[in-house]
Formats: C-alpha cells, structure tokens, sequence
C-alpha cells in the first residue's frame, strides 16, 4: 500500500513508487539509462539487428551537402544539439561545415556535463577551428535561454529518433517547447523511425544475443542497487511487441512465475501475478502524414526531409508555421 507519508529521496524513488503501485505497471525507460545501461545502449546500436543507428549515418553522409545547404545563412547561424551525447553522428556534419568555412557555433546541450566535457575535448582535439559553447542542463531549461540567441539563425538539430520516446500528446509538446523557442527563420532539424515490415521493428528491439533484454531488465537492477529492492531480474522476461496501425512498439518485462519483491526505501512490497507485466518502454514509428499532424499541432511545419536508401529512417527540417 502507498504510505502518503513517505518523502521521496529522488524523482528515481517517486516513479519507481507510482509505476509499481499503478494498475497495469509501469516504469519509465528514462531511468534504464545509468553507466551500466549506456554501455548496453552502445552495444545495441552496434547490433545488425539495430537498424536505425545506421540508418541515420547513412543519411548524413549521403546527403551532407544538401543539409549543410538547407542550414546555411548569409549571417551564419548557431548549431543547438540537443542531447549531444558523445556525438558521434553530429561529427559527420561538423567535419563537412568546418571544412566549407560555414560561420557557425556549435551549442551541444546534454544533462550531463561530464559527458559534454568528453566532447569538447574530443572536438578541440579533432576539429581545432570549430566554436563549441556547451550548455549543460534540462533540454527546455537550456531551449529558454537559447531562445535570446535571436540576431542570427538557429538550426536546433535533434538525432536519434528521440521522440520515438514519447506518445503521440506528449511529442506534440516536446515539438511546441522547440518551437517556442525559435524565431521566424530557424531551423529543426529531427530524426523519425518509419513504419516498415513488423518483423524488422521487432528484431531491432529483441536481439537474438539478448542484448536489449539484459538492457530492458538493467532497470531492475537499479532499483536492487538504489532503492535496496530484491527483484529477482531472470524471474522476468522481455517481450516487444508492434502495432503496425498506430505505429507503436512496446517493452515490456514479464513475470515468469507468481512473486513479492520487497522495496526497503520505498516501504514498499511489491506483488506480481504470474504473466503480469511492467511495461518499459515505447518506440513509436511514424509515416509523412503523422509526422507532418504532429508539426502542424505544433506550430510547426516541413520544409523538407531526407531518407536513406532502403526509406527505413528520415531525418525531418521543420520551420514555424
């Protein structure tokens, strides 16, 4: 039972007590993501399985010059990542405009700044004549500060396929956040998952090797680790499933046998029926007509789109309406 009482120690602590006392049950893939899951994620975009990572290189590399030629302004313009990470796919486009001498800063924004240190060592060191300003903090919190920059173009450029995160109300927000945030001349440049053969979006998300499911149980772990919780990881099993009329690929992970799990820092027991199942994650796929509903409910609009060969994976530019 919820102790109304009880004050959380952590946002960690406080969804990990909603998602477990909820009917169905839930946990936020956010939280899969601690040193141990990044590594699993690098992992996973090295998987053949894992097509999008390549995708999106391919774009990039194919396509270069027409990008670069849809940022480019006669004032210059600013370059705003969000979620830089280590930037390896940006570093594509970064090589491409300091070799064209485009006048441009780089702005990544991560949460983590130690991550953005890594980066920006790595960028002086390989690209010494490139400006990098980096902005550590919450994307929207950064985005606001951002939105002064307003004397020259902005292309706030977003890889990945990120908002694949998100439902389809919740992406809608996240795109008028961006948008809030730009002038009449700036730029979104976003990667979105197509909708394709089903049994391609189920392999990418359920690895033969058992990758993405040592991924998607990595959650329990930190709940063992952080919350001093005794959830037995082998008792669950991960399941993906897809929908191709919504678009919508799921995570789940599955009880294998009826079971308490006991969560000492949250006061907390935990039942599970055998089959019952925590979902963990949503990856959405998308066509041009959702994507441009989704723009349109924004303030958003496109402006134009580029696809790797097979039309697997587009990358989107996006202007205000």
């Amino acid at each position: 039972m919820k102790n109304e009482q009880l004050t959380y120690t952590s946002e960690f602590a406080s969804e990990v007590q909603e998602g477990l006392t909820s009917f169905p049950k839930f946990l936020s893939s956010k939280f899969i993501y601690d040193e141990k899951g990044d590594v699993l994620f690098q992992k996973i975009m090295d998987l053949p399985e894992y097509y999008l990572t390549n995708c999106e290189y391919s774009i990039l590399e194919k396509h270069t010059d027409a990008i670069a030629d849809q940022f480019n302004s006669e004032n210059g313009f600013d370059l705003i990542e969000l979620g830089a990470g280590d930037g390896k796919k940006t570093k594509i486009l970064l090589r491409h405009l300091v070799a064209k001498k485009y006048d441009f800063n780089y702005l990544p924004i991560d949460i983590s700044g130690h991550i953005l240190e890594k980066l920006e060592a790595a960028l002086k060191e390989e690209m010494p004549d490139l400006k990098v300003n980096i902005q550590q903090g919450m994307y929207f919190k950064v985005l606001g500060k951002l939105a002064e920059y307003n004397t020259r173009k902005k292309i706030i450029i977003v890889l990945g396929s990120n908002i694949g995160n998100l439902n389809h109300e919740e992406a809608i927000d996240f795109l008028k956040n961006i948008q809030l945030a730009m002038s009449k001349d700036d730029m979104l440049f976003m990667g979105f998952d197509q909708k394709k053969d089903p049994q391609i979006i189920l392999d990418a998300y359920n690895d033969k090797t058992g990758v993405t499911a040592a991924f998607n149980k990595n959650i329990l772990h930190r709940i063992n680790q952080e919350l001093g919780a005794n959830f037995k990881p082998d008792n669950f099993k991960h399941w993906e499933t897809y929908n191709p009329e919504t678009g919508t690929a799921k995570s789940f992970l599955v009880s294998l046998e009826e079971q308490k799990v006991t969560i000492p820092e949250l006061k907390l027991e935990v039942n599970f029926k055998k089959w019952e199942s925590i979902h963990t994650e949503i990856s959405q796929k998308y066509d041009d007509e959702v994507v441009e509903w989704l723009a349109d409910k924004a303030g958003l609009k496109v402006k134009e789109f580029f696809s790797d060969d097979k039309k697997f994976y587009k990358n989107y530019v996006f202007q205000k309406k």
